[in-house]
């Protein structure tokens, strides 16, 4: 399995490479288009690593697992229910998730898998999908939860999800991640508040690319949070999550004020 990464060095230099154990095998030119190996190795805790792709869109998934919804009560969907974070709400693993100043309610933690595209996608097939994926990664779908249903006459998750920091995403892009046998877990302060299989997605990540890529373009860099199960809660200011997955690592980001 590969683990590709984006990083900064301690002057300012933003590069990316493939992380093998404690050293990260730096690349040139485009992670989407054959990147080339440059020769030099850096060591992992010599640079502070950022999100391992700059999407212009992060498509957020409602109701996507059969837990969750059978205890919410909801009906399968015919079709992938989304929102669209903002690239804004961008932030890479170790950032500190920032309270909005405009809101003094709950803010919850949301531990998802993140699909990456690898190419321009739109209109493909469910069989041509897994073509135009690069891999994939770890998401904190951060969610101001009170301001979703604050107007009753228009449900704001765009607003609820989209502030600056609310879109965790890292540390790694894996390829040849198989999803199928995977679990996602969730920490809060160490303890364990998600568990869930990955194969109860009611649309997996091929049928995601090929559904969304009829309703909007996605392009290299985009990423797809799958959606999330059973087990969210709301973080308090200082309080850690982390989000893991076998193969993809950890990503970890403390709540700020």
């Amino acid at each position: 399995m590969k683990l590709w990464t984006r990083f900064k060095t301690a002057h300012g230099r933003i590069g990316f490479g493939l992380l093998q154990g404690d050293h990260i095998l730096e690349h040139r030119g485009s992670l989407f288009d054959q990147p080339i190996a440059t020769g030099a190795t850096i060591a992992r805790d010599a640079v502070d690593l950022l999100c391992p792709c700059e999407p212009s869109k992060i498509v957020a998934l409602w109701n996507n697992f059969h837990a969750l919804g059978a205890k919410l009560g909801k009906a399968a969907p015919s079709h992938p229910l989304f929102l669209i974070k903002p690239a804004t709400s961008l932030s890479g693993p170790n950032a500190v998730i920032r309270r909005p100043a405009s809101y003094a309610g709950k803010i919850v933690f949301e531990g998802e898998l993140g699909v990456v595209i690898g190419k321009r996608a739109s209109n493909v097939s469910e069989e041509a999908a897994r073509d135009h994926i690069l891999g994939y990664t770890l998401v904190n779908d951060v969610t101001a939860a009170e301001i979703i249903e604050q107007d009753g006459n228009f449900a704001q998750w765009t607003r609820a999800k989209g502030f600056d920091t609310f879109g965790c995403i890292g540390p790694v892009i894996a390829q040849d991640f198989d999803w199928r046998e995977a679990e996602l877990v969730t920490r809060l302060d160490g303890t364990e508040r998600q568990r869930y299989a990955l194969s109860d997605m009611i649309f997996n990540p091929w049928q995601l690319v090929a559904r969304l890529s009829q309703d909007m373009t996605l392009l290299p860099g985009d990423v797809i949070a799958v959606g999330t199960s059973i087990g969210v809660g709301s973080m308090k200011e200082g309080a850690l999550v982390e989000v893991s997955i076998d193969g993809l690592g950890t990503l970890a980001n403390r709540m700020g004020g």
